[in-house]
């Protein structure tokens, strides 16, 4: 290779690499444990290896074709990586819904039986007219449903109307780059002239040395990862309006027992109250003190408490899922923050009385 070649696999593969170092970053040492960061940790992988394969491959075609099942492989959840980082942040979503852990192990089963079955080094016409498509073709609907988790967002660092946050740029960056690097690459896989998959490569290591910068010289990062956090600091609603308000929260989640769907989100509780997910979540953090998840399980674990001490037929596990919960480990850990005590106990003290 010559020097220029040289430089440019240098700098491919370097962030290749340091996605991986970044990507366990997110998943296992920054302070705060968001749903969003373990998305972004998740997305960095995915991508850190589909980057490297392009960038291996176009300087050495020779490579045995397992590194081009294998790079493929991780693109099949670039897309549901990115559009979950999306809408926990937008949705303000802490713990993962069961239905997204039944989406994510259904894809993950679908490409890795498609790849034990029919292996790119057995069938390699299958691959590049068939399967690649097919990839291609979920990763930019996953695109599209991204742009439209993240419209409010985009319309508004596009719009340029109010002031954006930090917080919003950071992920319309992180979206507008995504999308440019799908963009790259289905140009490449449709011949445009002068698109390669080397183009893609590079545009990722822009995007993390983008995200690396912003990490390295901002004081303050927890700020990066909440839509919301600056918008509803210390802002309270007044009082007779955050009267009124609770109100309505408290008799729209008995009256219809919202906090039963395992799936609700603060989208979803503002619609049902005509109100800006912005300003529920103004209202809930500064008034209450507390945020989405944790004001709704109050509900759900008020009505288990309801359950157990008339029913004792019921397993506390059906009790959990009855309430809203979407795993046994998720009720019994929000029952004994909100009661002191474990449901197990609650049960026993609550047949002796």
């Amino acid at each position: 290779m010559d020097t220029g070649k040289e430089l440019l696999f240098f700098f491919s593969a370097l962030g290749a690499f340091n996605g991986i170092i970044l990507g366990v970053y997110f998943f296992f040492f920054t302070k705060k444990k968001y749903l969003t960061n373990y998305f972004l940790g998740a997305l960095l992988f995915a991508l850190s290896i589909r980057i490297g394969k392009s960038v291996f491959v176009y300087f050495d075609p020779a490579l045995p074709k397992m590194y081009l099942q294998f790079g493929l492989t991780a693109c099949f959840f670039i897309g549901p990586c990115l559009y979950y980082f999306l809408r926990s942040a937008v949705e303000e979503i802490q713990v993962m819904p069961k239905s997204w852990k039944l989406i994510l192990l259904f894809w993950g089963i679908v490409i890795v039986s498609v790849g034990l079955v029919f292996p790119y080094e057995n069938y390699p016409e299958l691959w590049t007219h068939y399967f690649i498509k097919a990839i291609y073709f979920q990763w930019a609907v996953y695109i599209v449903f991204s742009g439209f988790a993240s419209r409010r967002v985009l319309k508004k660092i596009i719009s340029r109307k109010d002031k954006t946050t930090p917080a919003e740029m950071w992920f319309g960056m992180l979206f507008l780059g995504n999308f440019l690097l799908f963009l790259f690459y289905f140009l490449a896989i449709m011949g445009a002239s002068g698109a390669t998959y080397i183009s893609g490569a590079v545009v990722f290591s822009f995007i993390l040395y983008l995200i690396i910068s912003i990490l390295l010289y901002r004081k303050k990062t927890d700020d990066l990862f909440l839509l919301n956090a600056q918008k509803n600091s210390g802002k309270k609603i007044e009082e007779n309006e955050a009267v009124i308000l609770f109100g309505k929260l408290k008799s729209i989640m008995n009256e219809k027992g919202l906090y039963k769907n395992p799936n609700l989100s603060l989208q979803d509780l503002a619609q049902e109250i005509n109100i800006s997910s912005h300003q529920l979540s103004q209202f809930l953090n500064n008034n209450l003190g507390k945020n989405f998840t944790s004001f709704v399980n109050e509900f759900r674990i008020n009505e288990a408490c309801r359950i157990i001490t008339s029913n004792d037929k019921l397993t506390l596990e059906s009790i959990g899922y009855d309430v809203g919960f979407n795993s046994k480990s998720t009720f019994f850990v929000a029952f004994k923050k909100h009661t002191g005590t474990t449901p197990l106990n609650y049960q026993l003290q609550a047949l002796q009385t």
